[in-house]
C-alpha cells in the first residue's frame, strides 16, 4: 500500500525560486469576481501550474486580504498579479502584448474546451467571469475565441474557481 508523502518530502520550490522560474505562457483574468475565497483559490491553482500572471479587474478584490490568503495559502505572494479598474483595460494591455484572448463562457459558436487547440508559440489569456453574470459581453466582444467546458448535468454553470482550475490544467497540459 503506498504511503502518503509528508509535506517536507514533496520538495517544492521557494517563493524566490518561483519568481525566477520559467512560467507557463498563460494569464488568468478575473472579471469582477465577488468572492475573495474564489480569488484565493485561483491564486493557489495558478501557483500549482506556474501560471505567468493573474489580472484582477473591477470589483475583484486584491491582496493583501485575510479572505484571499485563507484559500491562497501564500500563493498571492508567489504569483505575479496586477489590478485593472476596468476589464477592458486589461484587454488592451494583453492585446498590446500579443496574447490570444479567450473568454471562458457559454456563447454562440464557442469551442468546447476538449476541442480547443493552442497554436505553437502563442501566449494565451483566459477570462473568468463574475459568479452570477459571467464574463461581460463587452469583454467577450474583444476576445479571439470563446471556450466552453462541456457539462452533462442539470446545472448550467460551475464555480469560477473550479472552472479556472479545469481551464488552467487543460491549457498547460495540452502541447502546442
Amino acid at each position: 500500500m503506498p504511503r502518503k508523502l509528508k509535506t517536507i518530502e514533496i520538495e517544492r520550490i521557494s517563493v524566490e525560486e518561483f519568481h525566477e522560474a520559467e512560467k507557463m505562457p498563460l494569464v488568468v483574468v478575473l472579471d469582477n469576481v465577488r468572492s475573495m475565497y474564489n480569488i484565493g483559490s485561483v491564486f493557489r491553482t495558478a501557483d500549482a501550474f506556474r501560471i505567468e500572471e493573474v489580472l484582477l479587474c473591477g470589483i475583484t478584490a486584491t491582496p493583501p486580504s485575510n479572505e484571499i490568503h485563507k484559500t491562497a495559502l501564500g500563493a498571492e505572494e508567489s504569483v505575479a498579479w496586477q489590478y485593472f479598474e476596468k476589464t477592458t483595460d486589461a484587454v488592451a494591455y494583453l492585446k498590446g502584448k500579443g496574447y490570444t484572448l479567450c473568454a471562458i463562457e457559454q456563447c454562440e459558436g464557442s469551442v468546447m474546451l476538449n476541442d480547443f487547440r493552442k497554436e505553437e508559440g502563442k501566449s494565451y489569456a483566459v477570462f473568468m467571469g463574475n459568479e452570477v453574470k459571467g464574463v461581460q459581453q463587452t469583454v467577450i466582444d474583444e476576445c479571439d475565441v470563446c471556450i466552453e467546458i462541456p457539462q452533462y448535468g442539470t446545472k448550467h454553470s460551475m464555480n469560477v474557481s473550479v472552472t479556472a482550475g479545469i481551464v488552467m490544467w487543460e491549457m498547460v497540459s495540452k502541447k502546442d
